[in-house]
């Protein structure tokens, strides 16, 4: 479905925009192109006075709260670089965002996510990040599963994984919500917010 409309109360929910993320080999955008577009709409937001919340990764560095359970990739191995889980600097540095640490894919799970965005009577998220698969996908589903009106900023999102950011883009996303690029997001919150 195409971007339709943005609701009175809109947040931006930026995934994994982080110093240990966004220097990955992703596609098919690099890191500093998602972040400069997800800068974009950030203060695009900010200018209409809408929240923008900054998800971030981070775990414990003995792993004490790495999520259990078995699967077939091989984990991370060994110390992640101080200062791995800290937002980027182009997005950092705004009192009035909202940051949310989360230890899953997903921003919504063992998170204050949904409280932060109910307290502000937000119905409707505007995602963006890294990787389009993984954390961006997790949160745009649970955010679907909370009631809240997704969309899903095309051109603001990557991967590690051309084919796995495809199917986010053409077959799960069109399920979830709308979906639109930067511009069309930006111009339509300009349209609704005059």
């Amino acid at each position: 479905m195409a971007l339709t409309t943005l609701d009175e109360r809109t947040a931006l929910v930026v995934v994994d925009l982080q110093k240990g993320i966004v220097g990955a080999p992703t596609t098919p955008y690099s890191g500093p192109e998602v972040v400069a577009r997800s800068v974009e709409l950030a203060d695009t937001f900010r200018a209409h006075g809408l929240p923008v919340v900054l998800v971030r990764v981070s775990a414990a560095p003995d792993g004490a709260d790495a999520v259990p359970g078995r699967n077939e990739t091989r984990g991370r191995t060994g110390a992640r670089p101080e200062g791995w889980d800290l937002i980027v600097d182009e997005l950092s540095g705004h009192p009035e965002d909202i940051t949310v640490t989360k230890r899953n894919w997903g921003a919504f799970f063992g998170t204050d996510l949904d409280l932060q965005l109910r307290r502000r009577g937000i119905t409707q998220v505007v995602l963006t990040g890294v990787a389009t698969s993984i954390g961006v996908e997790s949160t745009a589903r649970a955010a679907h599963e909370h009631g809240y009106h997704v969309t899903l900023a095309t051109d603001a999102m990557t991967d590690l994984d051309v084919e796995a950011h495809h199917n986010s883009i053409e077959r799960i996303f069109p399920r979830l919500g709308e979906t639109g690029t930067t511009e069309e997001i930006a111009e339509l919150l300009a349209k609704t917010r005059a």
